[in-house]
């Protein structure tokens, strides 16, 4: 599924316009992305977890070369779903 689908699906479900399920979506994700920059954890009960993370320097490897390389320190963002999700996956 992809965004346009999501949106749709949306649409359908809550039974708006397509255009009022896109904005309520761009919002969302706008919103999360912030909290987690910012170092908020954003969390939605029965659905998961989105988080900041910091992952260490490190040495890596050059695929087509062999080299060496070094990978600077970062940022990243994580997600850890829910019981309910799992389940549901499951």
């Amino acid at each position: 599924m992809n965004k346009a689908q999501l949106i749709e699906a949306i649409a359908s479900s809550a039974n708006v316009t397509k255009t009022d399920a896109e904005n309520c979506l761009n919002t969302a994700l706008e919103t999360i992305k912030k909290s987690v920059k910012k170092g908020d954890d954003v969390t939605l009960v029965g659905f998961g977890t989105f988080t900041k993370s910091k992952r260490k320097a490190r040495m890596g490897r050059n695929p087509q070369t062999g080299k060496e390389i070094k990978i600077p320190a970062m940022t990243v963002p994580k997600f850890r779903p829910g019981r309910e999700f799992k389940e549901a996956v499951n």
